[in-house]
């Protein structure tokens, strides 16, 4: 595992951005089912320390989503998947950068079938669907990115700290 950018507080790599972003990570992940806890991780810590307003909760779901998907459906080898997450006023956007060029099915239109409520797979898409405010995939020099993004809780619709 390794990570870019300048040190920022928990080993998180802070790169620096544009003006209209607050912040970004990005962290290279081993291609094993290691990598889901630590992305959850990485976006928790990273939406808690910069307090931003976008759902946490939601927030590690998906990326755990993109991050399994890029596991399992791209072939095991030496290239890293490749997380980054940008904090923006507006809400944030976390990718997931893998080495296979192909698309992921489904992502940004239904398939026009349910998922099997009796399958332990295949509702990750329809979740980031659902509940990202957009998603979509783009291809890169080494394969693809498959990113979405979630928008910032008004503060009166978040929960209160105990």
């Amino acid at each position: 595992m390794s990570i870019t950018g300048p040190c920022a507080k928990n080993g998180l790599a802070l790169q620096d951005r544009p003006s209209d972003s607050a912040a970004s990570w990005r962290i290279a992940l081993p291609h094993s089912a290691a990598a889901v806890p630590v992305a959850r991780a990485l976006v928790r810590t990273a939406l808690a320390e910069l307090e931003h307003g976008a759902d946490s909760d939601t927030a590690e779901l998906l990326t755990a989503e993109l991050v399994a998907n890029a596991v399992e459906h791209t072939a095991a080898g030496d290239a890293p998947i490749e997380l980054v997450v940008e904090l923006r006023p507006s809400g944030c956007q976390v990718e997931v950068h893998d080495p296979d060029p192909m698309p992921p099915g489904d992502l940004t239109r239904p398939s026009g079938r349910e998922p099997d409520p009796w399958l332990e797979h295949g509702r990750g898409l329809v979740l980031i669907r659902a509940l990202s405010s957009s998603c979509g995939h783009r291809p890169t020099d080494k394969g693809k990115a498959v990113w979405f993004r979630l928008a910032v809780v008004p503060p009166q619709w978040r929960p209160r700290p105990e």
